[in-house]
This record gives structure tokens, sequence and C-alpha cells, in this order.
């Protein structure tokens, strides 16, 4: 299965569409596919890099022959925005306790809250690009994410958030575990914004109490509770199998 660049609700269509696509082929096979962000203990991890651009017409908003990594300064802002509000988008597009092994520095994982075209580190890469191709690429979400949620969420973050200018040159790191990620969306007024205060409640405390099913302190090892309390895997026989 593959596809190109769509409108932002069919994308997220096409993320679920190829995850239950994924998981047939699996347990045709007699196996199960896990999407969770970090599955096995010292491997890298498992990401959904989301790539996006914004266009009016045939017009790539974000290319700029002549500007820094040939992106424009709109696209640029965008950046920013998202780099900005990062601790405030961190529990969405990382909602399960497994996804906080993921963002491990060791493994080329894409927790510093600034913007690159090579370092794998860095939450959002600059790809190389055309007049056609021109975008950028969100590397911190993971596999679990709600692609609705995400794709929702970094749009209006991108186009309507709080813009610092300053934000690529400061050192901030995305939470090592998904209490501190909460708390940061709890206190957030962006989110309250773009989502209502009412979902953003309802969401902060589904997390939470998910969170607490599970040892607080992460250690070394995937815990069998992460698993059952974060895995989207819903059917028994394929639980079993896990």
């Amino acid at each position: 299965m593959n596809y190109s660049y769509s409108e932002a609700l069919i994308g997220a269509d096409q993320v679920v569409l190829y995850k239950l696509i994924c998981r047939q082929v699996a347990d045709r096979l007699g196996m199960t596919a896990s999407f969770l962000p970090k599955p096995v203990t010292g491997v890298n991890g498992n990401g959904m890099h989301t790539n996006m651009s914004l266009g009016r017409g045939d017009t790539n908003l974000f290319w700029d022959e002549n500007g820094e990594e040939k992106i424009s300064k709109f696209a640029w802002g965008y950046v920013e925005r998202i780099l900005t509000s990062g601790l405030d988008l961190c529990l969405i597009l990382n909602p399960s306790v497994n996804g906080y092994r993921r963002l491990d520095p060791h493994f080329e994982a894409p927790n510093q809250i600034k913007a690159s075209p090579i370092d794998r580190g860095s939450m959002v890469r600059i790809p190389i690009g055309n007049r056609r191709s021109a975008r950028i690429e969100v590397r911190s979400i993971a596999p679990d994410a709600n692609p609705y949620m995400a794709i929702y969420s970094i749009l209006r973050t991108g186009l309507d958030g709080p813009h610092n200018t300053a934000v690529r040159q400061n050192e901030r790191l995305l939470p090592d575990n998904i209490y501190d990620a909460i708390d940061d969306f709890r206190g957030s007024k962006l989110i309250a914004d773009i989502l209502g205060p009412d979902v953003q409640t309802r969401y902060a405390d589904l997390k939470q109490a998910s969170a607490d099913r599970c040892p607080r302190r992460l250690g070394s090892l995937i815990k069998p509770s992460e698993i059952q309390f974060h895995h989207e895997v819903y059917n028994q026989d394929l639980w079993n199998r896990f």
C-alpha cells in the first residue's frame, strides 16, 4: 500500500486504513502487527513521521528557492509556532506511557524542540524539496497517536498558535514521561483554544487513568501493563498472540 499527498482528513483516513490492512495481513501470517512506539528494549522505536505542506491552488506556500533551507518565511513561521507549543502538543503526539521510552536521545529520538534539515534528534525536520515537494516533517509523533487529533492540532498550531521567533535558539527537550506531558497539556491555553476546555479535560483524565495503571517509573524493561493498556489491539485472540 502506498499513497501520495492529500487533504488532511484523507491523510488521516489513510493512516487508519494502513493500520487496518497491516494488522489483517499480519493476522493471516499468524502474527500481530504492533504499533507500540517502543516495542523492544534497546532498539530504535517506531515513529509516525508526518510530512505536511500548505498550498493555494497549484502553489506550494512552503517553497522558496531563495529561502533558508529553500522553504518560505511562511513555512518557517509555521515551524516556529509548532516548536513554541511543542510541550503543549506532546501528549497528543505521544499519548501512551510507552511513547516516552521512544523519546530517548540514545536511539536517534526526536526529543529536541528544534528544527533541522539533518539532525535526527530534532522534533521537526526540513526535508530536501522542490517547488512541488517542499514540506516539513514532524518527527516526534508516535505511531499510536490518533491521526485525526494529531494532524488537526499541528495544522491549527502552525497557523494560529503563539509565535516565538527565538524558539529555534532555545535548548529545550520534550518530556521523558507521560506525567509531565499531562501537566503541560492540562495547563495549555492553546489546547483549550483548539480542542475546547471540555475535550482538553476529558482527554487528560483518560490519559491519566491509563498511565496510572502502569508503573510510574519506567525502568529499563517494557512491562506487560504498558502493552495491555496502550497497545491498540482489542481483539482478544490477537492479544493472546502478542
